[in-house]
């Protein structure tokens, strides 16, 4: 199922994204930044190497709705990416407590 981004604001969901990318040494951290700008810490991130691809998987449990297809946008643009596919599950809505 396709959300629009604007129809997910105040929720959140379960998302993992499956990336395959040329095996280089700046590759890891380059992935991590789209989480990191946005303040996000991956419940899962893990790496295997298979000759001269990347193969990693990124999971959170509880991402805003909402940031899902930007993270992707970036993760696809990051130099030496070859694919990213998400798996996502809208779980919820997010409760914000006044401050």
């Amino acid at each position: 199922m396709s959300y629009q981004p604007w129809t997910l604001v105040g929720q959140h969901a379960s998302v993992r994204f499956s990336v395959t990318a040329e095996a280089a040494p700046g590759l890891l951290p380059r992935l991590l930044q789209p989480f990191a700008k946005r303040d996000l810490t991956p419940d899962l991130f893990e790496a295997r190497r298979s000759g001269d691809v990347l193969r990693v998987e990124i999971a959170m449990r509880a991402m805003p709705a909402e940031m899902v297809h930007l993270v992707e946008g970036n993760l696809r643009q990051t130099f030496g990416v070859l694919s990213v596919a998400r798996q996502v599950e809208i779980t919820g809505v997010v409760c914000r407590q006044a401050a």
